[in-house]
C-alpha cells in the first residue's frame, strides 16, 4: 500500500494552507509518496518544500499519524503552526513539475496558493480530502 505523506500548514486565524492542483478546480494540502529510504517526516517535509517551498525545522512538525486514505493508499499527515509568519502567500512557489497532458511541457503540480477556513473545505477540497481534513482538529 503507498503511503502519501502530507503537511497541515495552520496560521494564526486558524485556516489551513492549501495548493490549487494544476489543472483542476480542486485545492489540496501539499503532500506526495514517500521515495526509497524517506521517513514520514522526510517525505512531508520534502513535499511542502517542492510544492509550496515551505521549509521549517523537524521540531516544528507535530506528527499526526497515519489514517485511510483510498484502497491503495494511506495518508502520514503532521501538522506545523505558522502563527502570523506567513502573512503573505506570494512568496510561495512549486518547483515539482509534470509533463502537460497536452503540450508535454513541464507544468508545476501547483499553480496557486490560499488559506481557507473549516467551513470552505468541502467545496474547495476533493471529497476524500475534505472528510479526512474535516476530522482532524485544527
Amino acid at each position: 500500500m503507498e503511503l502519501s505523506c502530507g503537511t497541515l500548514v495552520i496560521n494564526g486565524e486558524r485556516q489551513i494552507l492549501l495548493c490549487h492542483v494544476t489543472g483542476t478546480a480542486q485545492w489540496d494540502i501539499p503532500k506526495g509518496l514517500m521515495d526509497e529510504g524517506e521517513t514520514p517526516l522526510q517525505a512531508a517535509r520534502r513535499e511542502l518544500l517542492e510544492e509550496a517551498g515551505l521549509s521549517f525545522d523537524e521540531a516544528r512538525f507535530l506528527d499526526l499519524g497515519r489514517f485511510d486514505y483510498r484502497r491503495d493508499k494511506r495518508l502520514h499527515l503532521f501538522r506545523v503552526d505558522v502563527g502570523d509568519e506567513l502573512c503573505t502567500l506570494e512568496q510561495l512557489k512549486c518547483t515539482s513539475f509534470f509533463p502537460h497532458h497536452v503540450t508535454g511541457e513541464p507544468t508545476p503540480e501547483a499553480d496557486g496558493f490560499r488559506w481557507a477556513a473549516r467551513e470552505q473545505i468541502s467545496t474547495l477540497c476533493w471529497p476524500r480530502m475534505a472528510q479526512r481534513l474535516l476530522s482532524l482538529d485544527w
